[in-house]
């Protein structure tokens, strides 16, 4: 009988060893978790797979979705039964059940078989929401304000010389509405757009943790909503409503006294909403944003994105968004217009991250107090004061000092928060709509408690700085033994979330706007980073709302201002257009977002007929090249290659790119046109920029000779000796780069795939020239405007933080191979130089976690590697020849691991999924 026993367990031991090889994890609906507001008709399914075996690939899949969690849970899928599917998709799987309904939710599940015969169990359920498609769907909600500017701009847009067409200041409003629940819910749901900004609130509560509600957008094209699940807030009997709002980009109010980069004015805020019950008796009920809802002047006096944010404490109505409170004294909303589309905002939301307190606290020869954070990052304050009534503070945030106190000149001012006190016992306050960049805060107003002498002045009890972001999930981690790589790391990632909004800024403070460029070429840096498909979607969707008719696709997305200074210099550059073409393709390679290129194929369209209208027998000389290239002058536009080379050479790309795409979604015949047009601008780029005599194109800047190579210009026979030029413009120089904000991230891409990643090493390993190691040797926290960090420009862009990829896909090795989508063809080619011997690094891909950690010993190297499954690698193995190569302490041949060939000093090896660990022995 104990036989029996111990057989029985040891066959359900061996049996649930078995179930367990195999498992799905981290669904994802259109690339989020339990997204709520989709639109989408065909949203897509995502999934990783979990195997303990190596070498595994999925054979077949079978989704369920239903309507009804429990009759998902029981095995049935009344929306979609899938059935089980031969296929080895397990990303961007497309929805083909019964149709969607606005608001409704849907759960999933899935299942999958391996190529080893293994079943995993079903997933854990997951679920989304569907939004609002149409203006029936908002059941006849209204745009609702406190007031109305007297002309609502639409279009054109306002020039950035000219002078304003308001003058009046505005209302920061709040608005309530009481309503009666008498049953039990089953789910509650809140749809909801304020603009420019909102903070919503219900029976007293401030209802989630998001910050600029909802993001920023082209708003006489549309505005965002944001989707709430507030089940958990209604009680019984009677609710409240409440909703503030603040200015953003859709009002700039013209203030004496306050900065003010631009004159934009859409309109005076506004706000539009349906909330929409469902409760367990299957009725509903709707309420609306409309002309019944209350609206008064609230406590913020002054908000503004440029300007800062004023709240007097003594406006406060105390319940105003909770039952009870009487609102006779308020108006009546009024409806107005609002922006003619409405979609839900499916980038990640803005959210408060690092809290920094004071590193030292020193007062002036002003007598004001100055706070030393320790970090330049974007954000806001914490006050935390005691005083009394009337009594205001002033706070002034600073990336610099100058003779002890906060100087804003190089990023905007006057900026500055402003509190006035209500004088009841300690009062903590946040500004709500707007945010700067800084490490220092100048206090003016009150003293630190610790400071304080007599009780004349309000005492503060602690003021801090909140980090705001996008709250997009870290997706890579990095570490080397070379402190200045670590610190370059830290450096440029700081530049990257301070920039890192509903659009990429180019900087927390003076701008605030999203500048192009950025787009494409930091987007490797960031991606490696941070996942950030839903953000890059949205920013596609700003430039084609902001395309002109022309076809000219502006500097900046969402365009709000049309800057005409030094003529169109600011708004029609091909290397900040072509973001155009470019960004769509990485969504694409990235994360295997194929609904992103057919959306944006008439943009790409569109924009390559008009380059080519500009262009002059092939040649497009316009716009600002080699942006804050290092040349004799101050930094500005490209100063050491002439205007030509760049927006040609990425004009050439566009083209190359654009036939790729053409063909993919089978437009032969304008795959064909785009070929040949591209032949065509590539002999006139050569005829006029190539020498042949000196193999230098141009000028022999390394942005020339960089881009030549590798937009694939250069004739094949040519392109070593162009590339000996690069590096030996380098070495002359003694290992200094040049190159500005579109040739930087072209000599890294060329050096490394050339295999010269030891000048990388040496170019950015060092402090004495302008660099990276250079701007830390100056004290900066974040990545400057100018290599030189110089104090007159930003001290937080991250237009120049190129060297971010090569740590990813150069130092730690890892990339995806050149026909590889969303990395299902990896590449793990670590590069080993200089006094490096260590370096880690994860990322995060759409199919699951890959790895990539190495360390050099005397006569020792080891590479261990982790591929996710579903998807292949190669591997280089740097081993000389003689070298004998182990994995997991058994030779290749052993471990089943297929070799190759060689390139150069390293082992190329084909490998699966797993973990594998190498090691390189030269005493054998």
């Amino acid at each position: 009988m104990n036989r029996i026993i111990i057989f029985f367990i040891i066959v359900c031991c061996c049996a649930n060893a078995y179930a367990n090889e195999l498992s799905v994890a981290n669904l994802r609906t259109e690339y989020k978790e339990n997204p709520k507001g989709l639109i989408t008709v065909h949203p897509s399914f995502s999934w990783e797979l979990v195997s303990t075996l190596r070498n595994t690939c999925q054979g077949f899949y079978y989704i369920l979705v239903s309507d009804n969690l429990n009759e998902l849970l029981k095995g049935k899928g009344n929306i979609w039964d899938s059935g089980k599917i031969a296929s080895k998709e397990s990303i961007q799987v497309s929805y083909s059940g019964k149709e969607l309904q606005a608001t409704k939710v849907y759960y999933w599940r899935v299942k999958v078989w391996d190529n080893h015969g293994n079943q995993s169990e079903w997933s854990a359920p997951s679920q989304w929401q569907m939004g609002l498609f149409n203006a029936k769907d908002w059941k006849n909600a209204k745009w609702i304000a406190y007031e109305e500017l007297a002309q609502e701009r639409v279009d054109p847009l306002p020039k950035s010389d000219k002078k304003d067409t308001y003058q009046d200041n505005n209302i920061l409003p709040i608005f309530r509405k009481p309503f009666q629940v008498q049953k039990k819910i089953a789910r509650a749901t809140l749809f909801i757009s304020g603009l420019g900004h909102f903070e919503l609130h219900i029976n007293g509560q401030k209802i989630g943790d998001h910050f600029l509600d909802a993001g920023w957008t082209k708003y006489d094209k549309e505005a965002l909503y944001e989707t709430f699940d507030v089940s958990e807030q209604l009680r019984n009997g009677e609710n409240v409503l409440g909703v503030l709002l603040g200015n953003g980009f859709y009002y700039i109010p013209p203030v004496k006294g306050r900065y003010r980069k631009q004159k934009v004015a859409f309109g005076y805020p506004k706000m539009i909403a349906r909330l929409n019950i469902r409760y367990q008796d299957g009725s509903t009920q709707d309420i609306v944003s409309d002309n019944q809802w209350k609206t008064a002047k609230g406590p913020i006096t002054f908000s503004s994105i440029y300007g800062g944010e004023d709240y007097d404490a003594r406006l406060e109505q105390t319940g105003w968004d909770n039952e009870n409170f009487n609102d006779k004294s308020w108006k009546q909303a009024i409806v107005v217009d609002g922006p003619p589309q409405l979609n839900p905002q499916m980038a990640e939301p803005l959210k408060v991250f690092e809290h920094f307190e004071p590193k030292r606290i020193e007062q002036a020869s002003s007598g004001n107090w100055v706070y030393d954070l320790g970090q330049n990052a974007s954000g806001i304050i914490r006050l935390h004061v005691k005083g009394n009534r009337g009594d205001t503070i002033r706070v002034y945030p600073g990336e610099l000092l100058k003779n002890g106190c906060v100087t804003q000149k190089a990023s905007g001012g006057p900026y500055y928060f402003e509190y006035v006190l209500k004088g009841d016992g300690e009062e903590i306050w946040e500004p709500r709509f707007s945010y700067y960049g800084f490490r220092y805060l100048e206090l003016r107003g009150g003293v630190p408690k610790q400071k304080a002498l007599s009780n004349k002045l309000p005492q503060i009890l602690s003021l801090v700085g909140l980090h705001t972001r996008n709250a997009a999930k870290e997706s890579g981690t990095f570490q080397t033994s070379n402190s200045v790589f670590n610190r370059t790391h830290a450096l440029i990632d700081w530049a990257i979330k301070s920039n890192m909004v509903s659009v990429f800024t180019d900087c927390p403070h003076r701008e605030k706007l999203g500048w192009l460029e950025e787009t494409h070429l930091m987007g490797a840096s960031v991606r490696y980073n941070y996942d950030i498909a839903t953000l890059l979607r949205k920013v596609v969707n700003d430039m084609i709302n902001s395309q002109l008719t022309s076809g000219l696709v502006p500097e900046i997305a969402p365009e709000f201002v049309e800057f005409n200074w030094g003529g169109e210099m600011f708004r029609d550059s091909p290397e900040w257009g072509s973001a155009s073409i470019i960004l769509p393709w990485y969504l694409y390679k990235w994360y295997g977002n194929r609904e992103v290129l057919y959306a944006a194929y008439p943009m790409m369209k569109k924009y390559i007929r008009y380059l080519s209208s500009k262009a002059e027998d092939h040649i497009l000389r316009q716009g600002l090249g080699d942006w804050y290239d290092l040349g004799p002058k101050p930094p500005g536009v490209s100063q050491l290659t002439p205007m030509g080379v760049t927006g040609t050479a990425m004009y050439y790309y566009d083209l190359r790119l654009l036939a790729g795409i053409a063909e993919m979604l089978g437009y032969e015949a304008e795959k064909e046109e785009y070929t040949v047009l591209a032949q065509k601008v590539r002999t006139a780029f050569n005829t006029t920029f190539f020498n042949s005599s000196t193999k230098q194109y141009a000028t022999g800047s390394q942005t020339a000779n960089a881009m030549a190579v590798y937009m694939q210009l250069v004739d094949s026979t040519d392109k070593d000796a162009v590339v000996k030029n690069l590096l030996a413009d380098i070495r002359k120089r003694g290992n200094a780069l040049t190159a500005g904000d579109i040739g930087y991230r072209y000599v890294l891409k060329v050096l490394e795939e050339e295999g010269h990643s030891d000048v990388i090493y040496d170019m950015n390993s060092r402090t004495d020239v302008p660099g990276y190691g250079y701007q830390l040797a100056k004290g900066a926290t974040a990545l400057t405007e100018s290599w030189q960090a110089l104090e007159r420009v930003s001290n937080n862009h991250f237009m120049l933080g190129h060297l971010m990829e090569w740590l990813y896909s150069g130092l730690a090795g890892i990339k995806q191979q050149e026909n590889g989508v969303a990395f299902n063809k990896i590449e793990i080619n670590p590069e080993v130089v200089g006094d490096v011997d260590y370096t880690e690094a994860s990322y995060h891909s759409p199919y699951g976690q890959i790895r990539s950690s190495w360390k050099k010993m005397n006569s020792r190297f080891e590479l261990v590697v982790s591929i996710p499954t579903n998807t292949a690698a190669k591997v280089y193995v740097p081993c000389k020849e003689n070298d004998t190569t182990y994995e997991s302490n058994k030779t290749l041949a052993e471990a089943d691991i297929k070799v190759l060939g060689r390139e150069g000093n390293k082992l190329v090896l084909a490998i699966g999924s797993g973990n594998y660990h190498f090691v390189v022995d030269t005493n054998k």
